[in-house]
């Protein structure tokens, strides 16, 4: 048995068990997918993949275990190749983040500016997505840090860690109604057409429980991924918006009125997540610890090795 037919395997798992897209994405041929298979599974004396003709139907159960073991092995081949890496070049690589958007445009740009004061010779790549877009660039080690407020911590395969609290503003004209409150009621939200995020973003999920709590109907009027969009329509008298509060802390915005809704929608956590038992570089762990004075290199690596789950902010 061989490292390619674990790819094999794997990428025929991972494609629906589709053996043309699998070669397309291994850069290889059908038939040289489809060989490799079968040797595996005459050396291991068990049928992988239940056919019916030529093509792949399910994974058969010794399959599943079979599976389990070839990711095993496939991951710490890959920590094997980055050690390799970090031994051969300490200080230079590439880093390669995978984050919402309001995270890249709001809370990264300093930590990665200082990430390279101190490695001069790292480049940063910076993939954007909804969260359990930035979960399966993890899982799929197309990144090595995530950090988003949503969904992180549903996956069984990732260690996540909080990284810190926020809550969300309301936005609006300066000369709207809502600014002359002492405090705006989640019911006085409710009376006005929103703007706010997609529903998979930026702690929308908290917002539409806040909601739903007291059975109240939001008027949503518009949804997006980014905050600036938001703002925008709110300039141009659409509604009210809601965002991060990351959005308008060192964003000037002299034209609308901020005002915190912590008290309506309560506290929301980022949280940076890890695949669970990688091996992470030098410049990784650093980067995770300019993002918040909360995460070190030893609370990380207890984490990566089952010590920690989890920590309090």
């Amino acid at each position: 048995m061989n490292l390619h037919q674990f790819r094999f395997v794997q990428e025929a798992a991972r494609r629906n068990l589709n053996l043309t897209e699998a070669a397309k994405a291994l850069h290889t041929s059908q038939p040289g997918v489809s060989k490799a298979i079968i040797e595996l599974e005459e050396e291991l004396g068990v049928e992988i993949f239940a056919r019916h003709g030529k093509r792949l139907k399910r994974i058969t159960e010794p399959g599943q275990h079979v599976l389990k073991s070839i990711e095993l092995i496939m991951r710490e081949v890959g920590n094997l190749r980055r050690i390799g890496e970090q031994f051969s070049a300490q200080d230079s690589g590439t880093l390669s983040i995978a984050t919402t958007h309001t995270q890249a445009r709001y809370v990264l740009p300093v930590p990665v500016a200082r990430l390279r004061e101190a490695y001069p010779k790292v480049n940063v790549s910076l993939h954007q997505g909804a969260p359990d877009q930035v979960a399966k660039m993890l899982l799929d080690e197309v990144a090595e840090i995530g950090i988003a407020t949503e969904s992180l911590a549903d996956y069984a395969d990732l260690v996540t860690l909080p990284c810190y609290e926020w809550q969300h503003v309301l936005v609006l004209p300066p000369d709207h109604p809502l600014t002359q409150k002492d405090r705006i009621s989640l019911e006085d939200i409710a009376q006005e057409p929103i703007i706010t995020y997609h529903p998979s973003f930026t702690g929308r999920t908290r917002v539409d429980n806040a909601f739903a709590a007291k059975k109240l109907q939001p008027r949503i009027a518009l949804e997006a991924i980014d905050s600036d969009v938001i703002k925008t329509y709110v300039r141009l008298g659409l509604g009210v918006g809601i965002v991060a509060e990351m959005a308008v802390r060192d964003d000037p915005i002299g034209d609308l009125a901020v005002r915190p809704m912590g008290h309506v929608f309560g506290q929301n956590v980022a949280r940076v997540a890890f695949k669970r038992s990688a091996y992470l570089r030098n410049f990784v762990f650093k980067f995770a610890e300019l993002l918040s004075d909360r995460l070190s290199r030893d609370l990380i690596s207890k984490a990566l090795s089952g010590h920690v789950n989890d920590y309090e902010l």
